[in-house]
């Protein structure tokens, strides 16, 4: 039953969001009553952590996963991307603002957590496209995996883009063009645009 509710929750808290889903609503939407999650869960914060631990621990070996391939960089990242995705069926509401507004000191491990993940990928991503040269040999490598985590999370701030303009889905390919754009090489481009109309097809 544990899993379960935390199962239904990240669910919930995915789509609705994490301030909007009372504990009510999970037991309403489960048919338990809420004594039974107070057993597993002392109470919502609890619940949130083990939420956004369970998530990030998933998302993170996924992508760990993924950078042992040792794939094509520019590849690595639309992978990246499309698996973090599926994991976040999306953010419908934004859940990301409704952490950091309501459960600050959960919201700031959990960044802390992700940026130490991303750095050492995206670093090794970057080394690797170098080498291979389809990223420029110029790049300020520290400064490019730190804007590039940047760029990931603020532009899931929908105070500055609001869903109805940006639809996540296109808001996560077109950013990962504009920073791919801005690093690669002739030869890199041309895998690129590759990648952006094979995926148009």
């Amino acid at each position: 039953m544990k899993e379960e509710i935390l199962h239904k929750a990240t669910n919930m808290f995915l789509n609705l969001g994490f301030k909007s889903v009372t504990m009510d609503d999970l037991a309403n939407e489960m048919g338990i009553s809420k004594k039974t999650i107070y057993t597993h869960y002392a109470n919502k914060t609890a619940l949130v952590q083990k939420c956004t631990t369970n998530l990030s621990y998933e998302i993170s070996e996924g992508i760990s996963q993924i950078c042992t391939l040792h794939k094509d960089p520019i590849e690595e990242l639309y992978d990246i991307k499309r698996f973090v995705m599926i994991h976040l069926k999306d953010e419908k509401a934004s859940p990301q603002y409704q952490l950091q507004k309501f459960y600050p000191k959960i919201h700031e491990k959990l960044k802390k957590s992700q940026f130490e993940l991303m750095q050492k990928c995206v670093i090794s991503n970057i080394k690797r496209g170098i080498e291979q040269g389809i990223y420029r040999e110029n790049l300020n490598i520290e400064f490019i995996s730190r804007i590039y985590f940047l760029g990931v999370t603020s532009i899931k701030d929908f105070r500055l883009f609001p869903e109805e303009k940006f639809p996540t889905l296109s808001l996560m390919d077109d950013y990962l063009e504009y920073h791919i754009r801005g690093i690669v090489t002739p030869k890199g481009r041309k895998v690129l645009n590759e990648i952006i109309n094979s995926n148009h097809e």
